[in-house]
């Protein structure tokens, strides 16, 4: 079947030209071209929103967003509240319940939509997953060209060995053209996220065109699916050291996944979203999707020199004023620049990598590393966590992040986002929570918390904790120094943390976070504080009733 037919029969679209699986140039040519849409606030709906650089082809696409939407829109992401899935899905904030009666009605209007006005749609055949075992295939339709390049990068472009490919196969339907009525339709707002398990969809419409909503509503996809077949879906980056030992390192955005994982030292398997299966660990994506925003080139050289490659997409960076970017070299561009966005991002292909493990998977981990960038400055640089912390630790999800920019008046606020990915797990967070404990256990995994923020005070007052430190405790857990028979320990008296008291390469003084601080009262304080959150945290979300034991309590 010819794919304008197979759009005619699954989504009732027969309009619009049809650009089937273009290569990444002849998509960064048509996005230049043809991608079309509001950049600035006071703009007009038509504005060009795709760039090239000095570089040409050779080089990135730079790509606009809406500005109102220059992130996810966790209040307009929905489900499809299907009684199939009712009682299934975690509904909260970051995925409500979409009425059933009002999807199939609104599916028709996108797509009468695009059939009218639409003169062109670019669809792509790719897999989420390279492993036949959970991966699925994958079919992007939309309007713009650097969507269908971001979903080039992101997803596997290769064949995986899917078997039934027609009748597991999941579409994304991206329409920013098609603006909802929430009255009639059922929606929040003039855009929507909906994901819809029965019918194997995921529509996008209206001002949501951020890059990262295709990734990620895929990943919460995933999510869902993969816990039925016993694997774990993590929002977590891993890679695999010369010993052949492999390491998944969790956090949320800006902990450090993405830096930490690519280590010259170590194959890549990916650097966000994977599966822990009975096989092994094994990437999601094929590509990485990191942030910009004060990107320290000599500390992340491969994101550095990804910047100047092809197929690659930046997203919101500012051009450099008074210069076209098409005279501006990639490496000119100022990533400090938040004019637009502090979550100024960057989508790259796997190969831009030095090094990627074969199949971009490996085995069992042998080190699990939770990430936080405590700004209160109060945990521990590095913990070694038993089996009761290392769940306590993986639902509560924490770190610290900053109130705004202006000096004098940026404030930490403790961020608890469960699975350190909430808003993409669609199941309970006990659901996941369970398979991880199951998966340590069996692989016997090291488990540590390691805290990429503050010591010697809070942001504003102390510093942040050196990226050649924070590599030299990674690289001592990496290596089972931590967890050796002759290692010392002390326990936090507040935090109840273990604390090693030795780690090559790092002072063992600012191993225990207290002695770094000036006031030793001012520290005592905010630890107490801190654990407090944590604390409420564990008890607003009702955890001890999945059975969680709570190791901060008393």
């Amino acid at each position: 079947m010819c794919i304008r037919e197979d759009l005619k029969g699954a989504l009732g679209i027969d309009g619009p030209d049809l650009h089937h699986n273009l290569s990444s140039t002849d998509l960064f040519h048509n996005a230049i071209a043809n991608d079309r849409g509001r950049v600035r606030r006071d703009g007009p709906a038509d504005e060009q929103k795709a760039y090239a650089t000095k570089l040409g082809e050779q080089g990135p696409l730079v790509f606009y967003t809406n500005p109102d939407i220059t992130g996810r829109p966790v209040r307009d992401t929905f489900c499809v509240d299907w009684p199939e899935v009712h009682d299934e899905i975690w509904w909260k904030a970051d995925l409500q319940a979409f009425p059933a009666d009002k999807i199939e009605a609104l599916y028709e209007r996108v797509t009468a939509h695009v059939n009218a006005n639409s003169p062109r749609l670019y669809v792509q055949d790719l897999n989420a997953g390279w492993l036949p075992e959970y991966a699925i295939p994958l079919r992007f339709v939309g309007e713009y060209a650097t969507h269908a390049l971001f979903a080039s990068n992101m997803f596997v472009s290769e064949s995986v060995g899917i078997d039934d490919v027609e009748a597991k196969r999941w579409t994304i339907l991206n329409v920013p053209s098609f603006f909802c009525e929430p009255e009639r339709d059922g929606t929040r707002s003039e855009c929507c996220v909906i994901i819809d398990i029965r019918h194997r969809r995921v529509l996008i419409t209206g001002a949501a065109d951020y890059c990262g909503i295709n990734k990620k509503s895929i990943f919460t996809v995933l999510n869902y699916l993969l816990p039925a077949q016993g694997y774990l879906p993590m929002h977590a980056s891993a890679n695999i050291g010369k010993d052949g030992t492999s390491a998944i390192l969790f956090g949320l955005s800006g902990t450090g996944k993405t830096t930490l994982s690519a280590d010259p030292d170590r194959l890549l398997i990916g650097d966000d979203e994977h599966a822990w299966t009975t096989s092994g660990v094994s990437n999601f994506e094929g590509g990485c999707y990191a942030k910009l925003i004060d990107l320290n080139k000599d500390a992340e050289p491969v994101i550095a020199a990804a910047l100047s490659m092809p197929g690659t997409v930046i997203e919101n960076v500012p051009p450099v004023p008074g210069r076209d970017l098409a005279e501006t070299d990639p490496q000119d561009l100022d990533l400090s620049d938040q004019s637009i966005t502090e979550n100024t991002r960057f989508s790259y292909p796997l190969s831009c990598n030095p090094g990627v493990a074969a199949g971009a998977k490996g085995p069992h981990p042998s080190t699990l590393v939770f990430l936080t960038a405590d700004a209160f400055g109060v945990l521990p640089p590095v913990s070694v966590l038993d089996e009761d912390e290392v769940i306590f630790h993986f639902v509560s999800g924490f770190t610290a992040k900053l109130a705004g920019t202006e000096v004098g008046v940026t404030e930490p606020k403790a961020a608890f986002s469960a699975c350190f990915g909430a808003p993409f797990m669609a199941r309970p967070a006990s659901v996941y929570a369970e398979l991880l404990a199951q998966k340590v256990r069996g692989a016997k995994t090291r488990c540590i918390l390691l805290n990429t923020g503050w010591t010697g005070g809070p942001y504003g007052i102390g510093q942040r904790i050196s990226i050649k430190l924070t590599r030299a405790m990674l690289n001592a857990a990496l290596r089972g120094d931590l967890h050796a028979p002759d290692m010392s320990y002390k326990t936090h008296d507040i935090f109840g943390l273990k604390m090693p008291t030795h780690c090559p390469g790092v002072p063992d003084e600012m191993l225990d976070p207290r002695t770094t601080w000036d006031d030793q009262e001012a520290y005592n304080a905010k630890a107490r504080e801190l654990k407090a959150m944590f604390v409420q945290n564990f008890e607003d979300k009702k955890f001890g009733e999945l059975g969680i034991r709570n190791v901060m309590a008393g």
